[in-house]
């Protein structure tokens, strides 16, 4: 296991990731558009983001399990309904969400690779080994939940 695997929260590493999106936008020109265009569609954007997390949320204070995933040892039931019927990755679904919607905020094409660098090191960092803990936590039911979902959509 890599030391990085599960010890950085995505929130963090997304902020990061955003803040570094933020500094090379102060480098480059931005497009020309229209603010209240970009703006209007960023907020969209961000809109769907929150929907998906928060709805991710609130499924596992439902099902009264963590949200933590440096923590994913301590999660006490398999989540499968709600947002986790289409993904079962919601929240990172979000947080790359949102990094798009502020990409689109920025108007500057060169800050298109942050969401991707993000999903990336999630993938690599994140889901992979949180899959390893689920599969062992909760075999056969995580393996055809597995199945039936994909992991980002």
């Amino acid at each position: 296991m890599s030391k990085l695997e599960n010890k950085i929260p995505s929130p963090l590493v997304a902020l990061m990731i955003g803040a570094a999106m933020f500094g090379f936008a102060k480098t480059q020109s931005a497009i020309a558009i229209d603010p209240h265009l970009h703006y209007a569609i960023a907020g969209l954007i961000a809109l769907s983001a929150m929907f998906v997390a928060g709805s991710a949320m609130l499924a596992f204070r439902r099902a009264k399990t963590t949200i933590n995933p440096v923590q994913i040892h301590a999660a006490s039931s398999l989540v499968t309904g709600g947002i986790f019927r289409y993904t079962r990755n919601p929240m990172y679904v979000g947080l790359t969400t949102l990094l798009t919607a502020w990409a689109v905020c920025l108007a500057v094409p060169w800050t298109l690779p942050g969401p991707v660098v993000f999903a990336l090191f999630t993938h690599r960092f994140q889901i992979i080994p949180e899959e390893r803990v689920m599969g062992a936590k909760f075999g056969r039911e995580y393996d055809d939940y597995c199945k039936r979902v994909r992991r980002w959509l």
